[in-house]
C-alpha cells in the first residue's frame, strides 16, 4: 500500500516563496470556532488579529513535512499561488473520537497564525480523509487591508516576560515559550525554579541536546488567583488563569485547556512557535497535540517519583513539536477508536506495515531484522495487566507498581533486538495491527529512556525546518 503525501508542487519548489513579496513580517492571529460532532464539523471566524514578530521561518513557508491532521493554507488571491502552509492537530479532532461526540455537538476555540500578508489571500484548511489524504474543507477570504477586520489591539495581559535561552533571531530558531497555570502569585518564585529545571531537562535529551543553539526559549509568568487546577471527576474545581484541568475526555490523568484565548493572549506575549504549559498540581498527568501545546504537571507528593515529571515533559514535547504519536498501547484512554488500522498513520513513529518493503523508515531498518520484528510480547503484557488492575489514585499506588514497572523495563532492555530498528507489535493504543520502530523508546515505555532513532530523525526534521 503505498503511503499518501501531501506534496502538489514539485519538491524543487518547496522552499521558493519570497517572504518579502508577500508578508509584512508580523504575525496574523486568526481566532476560529470549530464545531461539530463525530463525522461532522463547521468553521466560523471569531477575530483577526495584527500582532508581533512572525516566529516562523522565512525561508521554509511551504512545510516540507506530512504530519498532521489538518493542514492551514495561504493562496495570494490574485494568482492563486499556494504561499504557505503548516501541519497541525486539534483537541476537537481528538475529541471526535470519543463516546460524547457521538450523543452531541460541541464548539472549541482555535488560532492559526500565520505570516501577515501584505495583499488579499485565501485561507483554507484541509483534513485527511481516510485515506490520509488531504483535502480542503473550509476557506474564507482576507483581506489585510480592510481595516475594520483586522484588529490591533489584542489583549496583552500584565504578566512578567523573560528570556530562559536567548540563540538568535526567531525567524532562524525555534521558538518555545514556557507559561504556567495554576501557579498564584505567591508561587512564582516555585514557577521559575520550575521553567529552568524542566528547561534543562528538554535540552539534556537528544535531539534537543545538540541542537540548544537552535533555540530560543520565553518565561511568561501567568499569575492564577488560586494555586493548582481543576480535577472535576473529584468535584474539584479551581480558578486557574488558563483554565487547564484534569478529566479531558474522562481520562484522569489527561490535562488539556479549552481557554484558547487567554491561552494565546499569554504566549502572544513573545514571539513563539510552541508552547509548554507548566502545571502547579501533584496528580500525575500531561498532554500535548501536535502544533498545538503540552502540559505537564509539576508537583509529586511520592518521593523517588519526581523522574515522572521529567519523562512526561519531554514525552508530550515529542507529540506537540514532531507530531509522534503514542507507542504504548496497554494504558486507558478516552478514546473509542483513535486509528483506523487498514490505512496508514501519519504519525512518522508508528505504522499499520501493510506493506512491508515500504515501511515508513525502511532506511533506518537494521539490516536483516524481521518484520515484524519479535520480542517479549506476552511477558511484558502479563505485566502491563497485573498492574493495570492497581487503583492509579490509591495512596499506595506507585510503591505497589513499582515491581511491574522493574521487571519490564528489564523485560524490555534484556531483548535481542534492544537498540535495532524494526516493526514491533504494540502501538497506537493497540496492542495488535499497529507497529513501533524500536522496542523501547520515550514515546513507549514509562521510564527515561532516549528517543529511539526514528523519532529522533522525526524530531530533527522539524528542528532543521524551522531554524535551517
Amino acid at each position: 500500500m503505498k503511503i499518501f503525501v501531501f506534496l502538489l508542487i514539485p519538491a524543487a519548489l518547496l522552499f521558493a516563496i519570497d517572504h518579502d513579496a508577500f508578508f509584512t513580517g508580523k504575525t496574523m492571529r486568526v481566532d476560529y470556532y470549530h464545531s461539530g460532532k463525530a463525522g461532522e464539523e463547521h468553521f466560523s471566524l471569531d477575530q483577526i488579529y495584527e500582532t508581533g514578530t512572525w516566529a516562523g521561518s522565512k525561508k521554509h513557508l511551504i512545510t516540507p513535512l506530512n504530519l498532521g491532521e489538518y493542514q492551514v493554507r495561504l493562496y495570494d488571491s490574485a494568482s492563486g499561488e499556494l504561499i504557505y502552509s503548516r501541519g497541525y492537530s486539534t483537541m476537537f479532532n481528538e475529541w471526535q473520537t470519543t463516546s460524547e461526540a457521538k450523543e452531541r455537538y460541541k464548539t472549541f476555540h482555535e488560532t492559526f497564525r500565520l505570516p501577515f500578508a501584505k495583499k488579499p489571500v485565501k485561507l483554507a484548511v484541509a483534513r485527511r480523509d481516510r485515506q490520509m489524504r488531504f483535502r480542503e474543507i473550509w476557506s474564507t477570504e482576507i483581506d489585510p487591508q480592510r481595516t475594520p477586520l483586522i484588529n490591533k489591539a489584542v489583549n496583552k495581559p500584565d504578566y512578567r516576560v523573560w528570556p530562559l535561552m536567548q540563540n538568535g533571531d526567531p525567524s532562524e530558531k525555534v521558538d518555545l515559550v514556557l507559561l504556567g497555570d495554576g501557579y498564584s502569585a505567591q508561587d512564582m518564585e516555585q514557577f521559575r525554579r520550575d521553567a529552568r529545571t524542566y528547561n534543562e531537562e528538554m535540552f539534556n535529551t537528544e535531539p534537543f541536546k545538540s541542537n540548544r543553539g537552535r533555540f530560543n526559549v520565553w518565561v511568561v509568568e501567568v499569575v492564577s488567583p488560586e494555586s493548582g487546577i481543576s480535577r472535576p471527576d473529584k468535584g474539584i474545581w479551581k480558578n486557574n488563569a488558563l483554565g487547564s484541568r484534569y478529566f479531558t475526555f474522562g481520562s484522569p490523568r489527561y490535562i488539556l485547556t479549552e481557554n484558547n484565548k487567554a491561552l494565546r493572549d499569554a504566549a502572544g506575549l513573545v514571539p513563539y512557535d510552541y508552547i509548554n504549559i507548566l502545571i502547579n498540581d501533584n496528580r500525575y498527568g500531561g498532554g500535548g497535540i501536535y502544533n498545538l501545546y503540552t502540559t505537564t504537571y509539576m508537583r509529586t507528593d511520592h518521593p523517588g517519583q519526581e523522574w515522572q515529571k521529567g519523562y512526561v515533559y519531554v514525552h508530550e514535547f515529542g507529540h506537540a513539536f514532531a507530531g509522534l504519536g503514542d507507542e504504548y498501547y496497554s494504558s486507558s484512554t478516552g478514546y473509542d477508536e483513535f486509528y483506523n488500522k487498514d490505512v496508514e498513520p501519519w504519525e512518522p513513529n508508528v505504522t499499520a506495515l501493510r506493506d512491508k518493503k515500504n515501511i515508513k523508515w525502511k532506511e533506518m531498518l537494521t539490516p536483516g531484522i524481521a518484520l515484524p520484528t519479535p520480542w517479549n510480547k506476552a511477558a511484558y503484557d502479563s505485566l502491563a495487566m497485573a498492574r493495570s488492575r492497581l487503583d492509579r489514585l490509591a495512596t499506595d499506588y506507585y510503591e505497589k507498581r513499582e515491581p511491574f514497572i522493574s521487571r519490564q523495563h528489564a523485560l524490555l532492555a534484556g531483548s535481542p533486538y534492544a537498540g535495532m530498528v524494526g516493526a514491533f507489535e504494540g502501538a497506537g493504543y493497540e496492542s495488535h495491527g499497529l507497529y513501533r520502530p524500536a522496542v523501547d523508546c520515550r514515546m513507549f515505555s514509562l521510564g527515561l529512556v532516549d528517543f529511539d532513532p526514528v523519532c529522533r530523525r522525526a524530531l530533527l526534521d522539524v528542528i532543521n525546518y524551522l531554524s535551517d
